[in-house]
């Protein structure tokens, strides 16, 4: 029996690393397609003989095992949120991390904030840049195809983005084999290339990337911006961890995707030696004429891959900002029936979908399109270092001399990697700024303003426990029933029920005021869900929790109030909400163009109630004017 049970595990570990190499490594398992051709491109002017190919390789196997396997896999995964990564999740461990009041509580929310955007620069240009290298292996095939490369890629996004709204949960399976296969491939036609030229295992040594920056100097801090490619993926590490676990992850990086690109990118810098020409694409370059369709197939779906991982990552992302509040309440679809964490965010796949096809339209090949994918990764990767080091002070409590050794080794890093990058503004690094700019000023306006919208109506409201002692000295007309009020902030009174009163002259017999929030961990617990005080008089606060990978839905929760020894009628309770008619007014807080900003969010917002499940025919919506 138990070696049953042991066996059960086994295979069940297996599953969730093979699931782990299908989504989680699609992105920095693709990179071999395109990050030697383009440290050997002609941006940067390299010749390719034996001193550049050994220490180019030795700087790309060193930034893998340093930023990859050191930084993430052995540090930063240890900073989950409840089992959850990602930049928002490290944001919030390192805000509880930080004593109450501390002033470094609104920067850290501005560094997620901007990790959160970069993020999103990423998501838009992973798709193009990773499909267009793939289909760009038809230029190797025949010169003549390559009219055929745009449209190629082109057909292919479409499809991919067309196909969002069905859901991954089947196509998913089939990621795992695939890119097993795939690394499989990678794997054996670089060791095919290593075992004609053993001799460029001397690479591994790091003192061959130190004696390249020696002899380049500038032109190899340069050059960084392209060893980074070799990287780009690796946050995803992070990212994923709450669908898979620390260990899997850990795992399919050391067992699989790690010895698989080490093979690959040395078996490309051998085929660099003897054949100078393969510079051009030196990937394709090493696979037999008779594969090379085949090869292609394989690698323009190891790059679909790629980018439905971090397509579904920006859906998740959305997810996240939304529930904390620094975007506003959009539509949701869920695709599974089976996987809570399945789900389809329109909007944002409208976006990026008009973004990436511009791209691809606009660059024309992936080359051009290098400089402008390096700038929204290494942005991410310095701010989870950032806080990571924060982290590390203030909730690890490591030694000093530590953090110190670790915290500047990996700041260099990363500031060598972003700055190397951000050089190139004009010739594409301005694309992922630009499009951090706009996603940052979206989340910053939306938070500030929904801010100044609570604090008018605070305002403007009594406190609940004030109104409460005036309607005993002067109770009105109760009707039976149950009202719900749903409020921000349940210390006020709701403007809807004040213009209830005010209107139909009546308060029912059993009033709810409730409000919503959500926590900084992703799933609330069952003795965390919800609270509730007797206000007397037929007053209750109520209090729901969701953490911010959850769905709020009220009526479900509801059901669990019996527990509480509330009990409810839904077909005699309705429910009371305000629908806010804002105003923009040029003399407050916020600049006249970002209150226009906030109007249209807010116009285009999916109502609290819908988001929240409240049944549209138990409803009853009241007009409050608020000038902001």
């Amino acid at each position: 029996m138990s070696s049953d049970v042991h066996s059960h595990e086994k295979a069940s570990k297996t599953a969730l690393m093979v699931g782990a190499v299908g989504v989680v490594f699609g992105d920095i398992g693709t990179s071999p397609l395109y990050t030697l051709r383009e440290a050997f491109g002609e941006h940067y002017g390299l010749a390719a003989n034996q001193a550049n190919v050994l220490g180019i390789l030795s700087l790309v196997f060193w930034a893998m095992l340093l930023v990859v396997t050191l930084k993430y896999v052995m540090i930063i995964t240890r900073a989950d949120n409840r089992g959850e990564g990602g930049i928002l999740s490290l944001m919030t461990v390192v805000t509880r991390a930080l004593p109450i009041a501390s002033p470094l509580t609104y920067s850290i929310g501005i560094l997620g904030v901007l990790g959160t955007a970069f993020f999103f620069g990423d998501a838009v240009i992973t798709p193009a840049m990773t499909v267009l290298s793939a289909v760009e292996g038809m230029k190797v095939i025949a010169p003549g195809l390559e009219a055929y490369v745009i449209p190629a890629a082109l057909v292919i996004l479409v499809i991919l983005f067309s196909c969002q709204r069905f859901g991954t949960e089947k196509v998913g399976r089939i990621f795992g084999p695939v890119m097993l296969v795939w690394f499989f491939s990678i794997a054996l036609l670089g060791l095919l290339q290593i075992v004609k030229n053993p001799g460029i295992l001397l690479a591994l040594n790091p003192l061959y990337g130190i004696s390249f920056f020696i002899e380049n100097g500038v032109g190899a801090w340069l050059l960084l911006g392209a060893v980074v490619l070799c990287v780009t993926g690796g946050e995803a590490l992070y990212a994923d961890m709450g669908h898979f676990g620390r260990m899997p992850i850990r795992n399919a990086w050391m067992a699989v995707v790690l010895p698989s690109l080490v093979l690959n990118y040395f078996g490309q810098g051998a085929l660099i030696l003897e054949n100078p020409a393969a510079t051009s694409n030196p990937f394709f370059s090493m696979v037999p004429a008779p594969l090379l369709i085949p090869m292609i197939v394989l690698a323009t779906l190891a790059a679909v891959i790629a980018s439905q991982a971090v397509i579904s990552g920006a859906f998740s992302l959305a997810r996240q900002a939304i529930q904390l509040g620094y975007l506003p309440r959009l539509q949701l679809k869920h695709t599974s029936a089976h996987t809570i964490g399945q789900i389809y965010v329109p909007w944002v796949n409208y976006i990026l979908f008009f973004t990436v096809i511009m791209l691809v339209i606009g660059f024309q090949d992936s080359s051009s399109m290098a400089a402008a994918y390096g700038v929204s990764v290494t942005g991410s990767m310095l701010i989870d270092t950032i806080l990571m080091i924060i982290l590390a002070s203030q909730g690890w409590r490591l030694k000093t001399p530590v953090i110190w050794f670790f915290g500047l080794s990996f700041l260099i890093i990363d500031i060598a990697l972003f700055s190397a990058n951000a050089i190139k503004f004009l010739h594409g690094a301005w694309v992922p700024v630009l499009l951090g700019l706009i996603v940052f000023t979206i989340m910053r306006t939306w938070r500030h303003g929904r801010d100044l919208v609570r604090g008018q109506i605070n305002r403007e409201s009594l406190r609940i426990e004030h109104f409460i002692k005036s309607v005993q000295v002067d109770p009105p007309v109760r009707v039976p029933g149950t009202a719900i009020f749903m409020t921000p902030s349940n210390d006020y009174l709701p403007p809807s029920l004040l213009h209830n009163l005010k209107h139909n002259k009546v308060l029912h017999s059993q009033n709810i005021l409730l409000s919503v929030e959500t926590l900084s961990v992703p799933r609330a617990e069952k003795e965390e869900r919800y609270s509730m005080l007797d206000l007397g008089s037929g007053f209750y606060r109520l209090n729901f929790r969701y953490g911010y990978m959850e769905d709020p839905d009220v009526p479900k929760t509801l059901a669990l109030m019996k527990e509480a020894g509330l009990v409810l009628d839904p077909m005699d309770t309705t429910y009371f909400a305000s629908r806010e008619a804002l105003i923009a007014k040029d003399d407050q807080d916020m600049a006249l163009w970002r209150d226009k900003l906030f109007l249209f969010m807010s116009r285009n917002a999916t109502p609290a109630t819908e988001f929240f499940g409240i049944p549209g025919e138990r409803l009853v919506e009241l007009g409050t004017k608020v000038v902001i």
